[in-house]
């Protein structure tokens, strides 16, 4: 038998020496930037320039394109899934639909197979908003692990393009403990905040923080996701409201009027390395393993972003 000595490396290294591998990648990114808490509000709101267009109409799905993953979602992130996405190949009333809920209707995402719903307007510029909560299920392989989920934006591309599952694009992350976190999906996605390390957080140990070190967020790399300021979300059963501010290439994460977030440099890159702003795309509702209600979502124009701001700092 040949053995590789570096994936039995791999195998013999203890998870201890791993974790403080990852600590230490995440505190040579971050560099001396505080880890101190802080307590963020929103200044300069923007006006909306025009009427508001609900992309919920309440009874239907229109508007909104299914696509779904893998049978098995276990085989998602395998270099070699050994299958072909499910796509457009199957009917989806069982796993995306509009029902009734607390009264009043809502877009039920079941969960069970990974995917999503992308609606067809090519947005710019724009406040979004949306109410979301969790329902009872959760699913395989993510069964015992937090509720998972998302709100996708400036997606571009083709179905299934990343994991054979979902479209080139920045998430606004729906996931209970770190709902807001900032995730550029795709390896051909780009995007930077700042950051400070946290050693309470999994890898890759970084929180926002304004004022904080910046980085490039690259997918694949420890600098692949960044987890929000705070967890703002309110208790399982508990309808949730997101706003999603969105100018050119910039975006701010706010999660029951808490700013949570703030991305700038959104990007795609090319083959030969070029760097282009990402100013527009569609948005996708994901479904990542959990049970999840969607309503209210709504988008309206605007020319400016609100300012995040450090409650009790000068200015």
């Amino acid at each position: 038998m040949v053995v590789n000595r570096t994936l039995l490396a791999a195998f013999l290294i203890p998870a201890a020496a791993l974790a403080q591998d990852s600590t230490e990648k995440a505190r040579a990114v971050a560099g001396a930037t505080p880890s101190t808490p802080q307590r963020l509000t929103l200044a300069d709101m923007p006006a909306p320039t025009g009427k508001a267009t609900a992309l919920f109409d309440g009874r239907s799905l229109k508007g909104w394109q299914p696509w779904l993953g893998y049978a098995d979602p276990k085989v998602t992130y395998k270099a070699s899934p050994g299958a072909v996405p499910i796509g457009t190949g199957r009917d989806t009333k069982d796993d995306f639909a509009v029902r009734q809920v607390d009264g009043a209707p809502a877009i039920w995402v079941k969960g069970e197979t990974w995917g999503s719903l992308v609606h067809h307007a090519d947005l710019r510029d724009y406040h979004l908003r949306l109410q979301y909560k969790w329902g009872a299920k959760t699913w395989a392989p993510r069964e015992r692990l937090p509720q998972n989920n998302g709100l996708l934006y400036h997606t571009h591309g083709a179905p299934g393009q990343v994991f054979g599952t979902w479209r080139p694009s920045v998430e606004f992350e729906i996931m209970k403990g770190s709902t807001g976190m900032v995730v550029t999906v795709g390896t051909k996605v780009r995007a930077r905040t700042t950051v400070a390390f946290d050693p309470a957080l999994i890898a890759p140990h970084l929180r926002f923080r304004v004022g904080g070190q910046e980085i490039d967020m690259v997918n694949g790399t420890p600098t692949w996701n960044v987890e929000g300021a705070s967890d703002a979300e309110r208790p399982v059963g508990e309808w949730n409201t997101l706003d999603l501010y969105v100018l050119g290439d910039r975006a701010v994460h706010v999660v029951n009027g808490v700013p949570v977030a703030e991305a700038h440099d959104l990007a795609t890159i090319a083959p030969d390395g070029t760097r282009s702003p990402l100013t527009h795309g569609q948005i996708q509702l994901q479904s990542e393993g959990a049970e999840t209600w969607f309503r209210a979502i709504t988008v309206e124009p605007i020319r400016s972003l609100p300012r995040i701001v450090v409650a009790g700092a000068p200015g």
